[in-house]
């Protein structure tokens, strides 16, 4: 498999840097994925990517290339953050006649459930005064659920890193959707690295991801390919958002109505 190496100052200059990376330098592969069997063939463009962001919080902080709006990425926030999507782990439904967890896992209920694996890190950290630990690890995957899964988790890790009195964040998937799921993702985990980094009381550092499978389905190659075109005919600040004064106020004007309506779901599940 291809491996491609990308770096950057801001993440919407990696994600669109990395858009050209795949697009030219990906490679055709076969997909077997368990959404895409009614198929009678099936290609992705894949590679392994690397992503080194050196200043995550910079602006302009959001791309204009995503298929997601203020109010996708708000609650995909909250979802990590918050962990607002976690009552569905522990909910049951009937499915193709037997009872089945209304969601197989979240990032967030892996990430704090038994432990909280978030006050590991930050006590990890502060356990010496330099902060140097490298044993500041976030665990995501569960091979006893996952091997058993037909969607199985695609978020890995997450270490922590405190160097050179800043807070880096390094991140492995072992199958990332380039052309639906990368940004929002790379986002939210930043979202994460920021709070930690202020309860530490230091300055956010670089993000790291690496996927193992970068990849885009035969199903996105247009949207894709338009998003590869516009890379390369227009400049990064025509193709971006800045994030404080601007998109935001977007996600926080729908903050409210997210938190009521999975409110709502709670209640139909009997929960509230």
């Amino acid at each position: 498999m291809k491996d491609i190496y990308i770096e950057g100052q801001s993440l919407p200059e990696v994600y669109h840097k990395g858009i050209s990376a795949l697009f030219t330098g990906g490679q055709l592969a076969d997909c077997s994925d368990w959404n895409l069997q009614n198929l009678d063939s099936y290609s992705q463009l894949e590679c392994r990517m690397t992503i080194h962001v050196e200043e995550p919080l910079k602006e302009p902080r959001i791309s204009k290339l995503v298929i997601c709006g203020p109010r996708e990425l708000e609650q995909y926030r909250l979802e990590i953050l918050d962990g607002i999507l976690d009552f569905a782990v522990d909910v049951e439904v009937e499915r193709n006649g037997r009872l089945e967890a209304l969601e197989d896992y979240t990032y967030h209920h892996r990430i704090t459930q038994p432990i909280d694996q978030i006050e590991f890190v930050i006590n990890e950290l502060k356990r010496n005064p330099q902060m140097s630990s490298r044993r500041a690890v976030i665990g995501v995957r569960n091979n006893l659920l996952d091997s058993k899964l037909t969607n199985p988790a695609c978020l890995q890790n997450i270490q922590f890193f405190v160097r050179n009195g800043k807070l880096d964040m390094c991140v492995l998937f072992r199958s990332n959707d380039f052309a639906q799921a990368f940004f929002m993702n790379a986002f939210a985990l930043i979202c994460m690295q920021e709070n930690l980094a202020d309860r530490l009381e230091i300055p956010v550092g670089t993000y790291s991801q690496t996927s193992n499978s970068m990849h885009v389905y035969q199903q996105n190659f247009p949207v894709f390919q338009a998003y590869a075109r516009k890379v390369i005919e227009e400049p990064l600040t025509e193709l971006t958002y800045y994030y404080e004064g601007f998109f935001k106020d977007l996600m926080d004007a729908e903050h409210d109505s997210i938190l009521e309506d999975f409110k709502k779901q709670r209640e139909k599940y009997g929960l509230d």
